[in-house]
């Protein structure tokens, strides 16, 4: 397992390097402006910079997809399949959803189909563990957890109201 070093930098951002299987430290460095520095260094001297390339948010977020995202992603991914029973699925809130505009409460979701939501993502935030009072808009996603069939359930309910 890569053990990777952080540390933080008083007014520029957070760096994060390990030393890679090749004789180099590979970093990047998350500026508080949301830029991304990926640099390359010697492993004997990590403040060396032999090359860097600096990444607006979005150019970071493509790297990522284009290096097969996140870990936590891929981890979170692999759950499903992993507990068995348990299914998790990203589920459109429709403009038209009989809900969208109400209360996640007013679903009743978790009585009458056996899943829950565990978070929305709306304008591409996400939003952990909504309560019942915060409202579904249309355009959201609901990051639904249950019984397969539980799920199936949840996201009829959500376009349709059954």
């Amino acid at each position: 397992m890569i053990r990777l070093d952080e540390t933080p930098l008083p007014g520029v951002g957070v760096r994060h390097d390990f030393d890679g299987r090749y004789g180099k430290r590979v970093g990047v460095i998350t500026h508080r402006d949301g830029r991304r520095e990926i640099f390359v260094s010697r492993r004997d001297d990590p403040d060396a910079c032999a090359q860097s390339i600096v990444l607006s948010e979005e150019e970071a977020e493509a790297v990522a997809d284009l290096l097969g995202g996140s870990t936590i992603t891929r981890h979170v991914s692999r759950l499903p399949q992993d507990i068995e029973g348990l299914a998790m699925d990203w589920v459109p809130v429709p403009d038209g959803s009989p809900y969208a505009g109400r209360p996640l409460g007013e679903t009743m979701m978790r009585t009458r189909t056996g899943a829950s939501i565990v978070a929305l993502i709306r304008e591409g935030q996400a939003i952990p563990a909504p309560g019942p009072d915060f409202p579904l808009r249309g355009g959201d996603t609901a990051v639904v957890v249950g019984t397969p069939g539980g799920v199936v359930r949840a996201a009829r309910l959500l376009s349709e109201g059954e």
